[in-house]
């Protein structure tokens, strides 16, 4: 096995240390939690030990500082106060760098954590009063190890829990020895016997892992009340069951977008077909083409589902982040997480990490006020910021509310008046939504001074831009003095959507289901002409039409109208005609084209078309 295979899976097992490591941080920040202790321990240990069998020296002297202060903690002759949390915390973001640097090809010597390592001596010894560590008396323990006979690399495995022990103190015995363990020549189960004073618990932090299927554990005087047959042949297999129902397989992203490519060139392709049957109506090609197109909806859609990722994996970043920004604003926020179970397609996760972080810090920056401001208003000291997900109608929802001051119109209005957004005159005649809605204009900032969080005029902006490039939108609700509301309304997915195929002035286009609202016969007498544009009464609504001659033409032609809707906004859209209704598989425009307003994407059906798909969310 080449270095690179082991570097691959070293990586990945650390970011998830490293992400439990700056959880449990975060929760001991909170309040005092054994709980919260273990798995900070667990995780520096396993990290230390790691990267020592890879031999690489900077993360394993960091960590291995680290495992001292956290065992100080354990032992109780530590307190988790703010300046200790805070170099722990400066601690895991240098182990971040180095795993970057690892996962590039390097290995960590060039980044260095000297200096990190003295404040968390001088942390320990100031709060103690003395560096030395109390040590637990050496005690002899049996440790008996069953790997799940599915583990690919059994021999891997049980060499990294060698030398996590090795790490501890001691090895006085291996069965069977090292150099058969280290060919693969055994069944998966071996026993070692070591010696340490780190005590029970860090040897079996020690050797637990996913891949770790049973540990029976004996101590010098005195021997587990569990029978020895818990490690026999007959009892092995159930415990394997049991692990192998909450595993998870790691699979490389560009794989996974191969494997949707093929999809849709099979989604494509079964169009084709189908209209080849219907050209020649051949009763038996119909007949498989049914059965094909079953399988392949549902392959399309367990595609879409391995491609589904929890927010969580975005969400775990931002207590950091709000931890971070109040403390340098010197504010207290309570920060909750909801529905982060709540799935997304890795294209619209791709662009959905930064959007939400300039939101969190400008919840927390702008939005929430300093203690003593909020104690003057009536409210408690600490604030509160919630990010929450759910799904609604085929859409996920991310909302993140704040309790803190709300946006102040007059502030927004005279900053807009100030940049040239809307001259005075027609100030006083914008409602609310249109006032907020200046906070997205490029460049556009309320901050007074400019600090390395806000008052840079680059934030919102962007994130209105990523959004609508993810087919989404933003709708953002505030109340003066009790806090503000961001709303982001996404689709699951970006690759796979329902269509409606019309005719515009004969020539094809796709319009999203979700966005329409109904198809309906025009009256050319009910159309009336408002300023610079026509408008037609429908319903007794007044719909502005949108004839798209840019695209395709003016079409002197009015019979049907497709009503579209956005954020509550509704036109129509006149067409020749409509064809139905269909899955298609959205490609993106090209770069070398550009991009095109009202143009979200392009898709084949087929008879080998391109047909432009409408992005109704910027057409509107």
């Amino acid at each position: 096995m080449d270095d690179s295979t082991y570097r691959t899976l070293f990586v990945a097992e650390s970011r998830e240390n490293h992400e439990n490591l700056v959880k449990n941080l975060l929760i001991l920040e909170e309040c005092s939690d054994e709980n919260a202790i273990d798995e900070i321990f667990r995780s520096a240990h396993t990290l230390k030990g790691m990267s020592a069998s890879m031999g690489f020296g900077e993360m394993e002297h960091l960590c291995h500082s680290m495992e001292d202060v956290f065992q100080l903690l354990r032992t109780g002759q530590l307190a988790p106060t703010p300046r200790l949390i805070d170099v722990l915390l400066a601690c895991t973001d240098r182990i971040e760098e180095l795993l970057d640097d690892i996962e590039t090809g390097g290995d960590s010597s060039s980044i260095s954590s000297e200096s990190l390592v003295r404040d968390l001596h001088d942390v320990a010894e100031a709060e103690t009063g003395d560096s030395d560590q109390a040590e637990e008396p050496c005690q002899e323990y049996v440790v008996t190890v069953t790997l799940d006979a599915d583990c690919s690399m059994q021999d891997v495995r049980a060499m990294l829990i060698l030398q996590n022990l090795e790490e501890l103190g001691a090895i006085r015995s291996v069965v069977p020895d090292v150099e058969a363990i280290e060919e693969g020549n055994f069944a998966g189960t071996f026993t070692v016997t070591v010696e340490t004073d780190a005590g029970r618990e860090a040897v079996c932090s020690a050797v637990s892992h996913s891949e770790v299927v049973s540990i029976d554990f004996e101590e010098a005087d005195e021997i587990e009340s569990a029978p020895a047959t818990d490690h026999s042949p007959e009892n092995v297999p159930s415990r394997a069951d049991k692990s192998r129902e909450v595993k998870n397989l790691r699979v490389d992203i560009h794989r996974l977008d191969q494997m949707m490519n093929l999809v849709e060139d099979l989604v494509i392709n079964g169009g084709r077909l189908k209209q080849v049957a219907k050209k020649y109506q051949i009763k038996e090609m119909d007949e498989a083409l049914a059965m094909v197109s079953r399988s392949v909806s549902d392959l399309q859609n367990l595609t879409m589902h391995i491609r589904m990722i929890p927010l969580n994996q975005i969400f775990n970043r931002f207590p950091r982040v709000v931890r971070d920004v109040a403390h340098h604003d010197g504010k207290e926020v309570n920060f909750t997480m909801e529905g982060g179970e709540t799935e997304l397609d890795r294209s619209v996760m791709d662009g959905l990490s930064d959007p939400l972080l300039h939101l969190i810090r400008n919840a927390v920056n702008h939005g929430i006020e300093t203690p003593t401001e909020r104690t003057e208003a009536g409210k408690p000291a600490k604030g509160n910021v919630l990010l929450s997900a759910w799904r609604e109608q085929g859409n996920v929802i991310i909302e993140l509310s704040d309790d803190g001051a709300g946006i102040d119109r007059e502030r927004v209005l005279g900053k807009a008046i100030e940049k040239g957004l809307v001259s005075p005159e027609n100030a006083d005649l914008l409602k609310d939504d249109e006032i907020v809605n200046f906070l997205f204009a490029p460049g556009f900032s309320t901050a007074e001074e400019i600090t390395d969080i806000s008052g840079r005029g680059v934030g919102l902006d962007v994130v209105k831009s990523t959004i609508e490039s993810l087919n989404g939108s933003i709708v953002v609700d505030t109340d003066a003095g009790k806090g503000t509301r961001f709303r982001l309304i996404l689709p699951p997915t970006m690759a796979i959507v329902e269509v409606m195929m019309v005719r515009i002035n004969g020539k094809r286009c796709a319009i999203p289901i979700n966005t329409v609202v109904e198809v309906a016969s025009a009256d050319p007498g009910n159309v009336h002409r408002i300023g610079d544009s026509e408008a037609i009464l429908l319903r007794d609504e007044v719909l502005q039409i949108y004839t798209l001659g840019d695209m395709f033409g003016r079409s002197n032609v009015l019979d049907i109208v497709v009503v579209v809707q956005y954020q509550g906004r509704k036109c129509c859209i006149p067409v020749d005609g409509v064809e139905g209704q269909q899955e298609v598989v959205v490609k993106p425009v090209s770069h070398v084209i550009g991009t095109c307003r009202g143009v979200g994407g392009v898709t084949i059906p087929g008879d080998g078309d391109v047909v432009p798909i409408l992005d109704v969310n910027t057409m509107i």
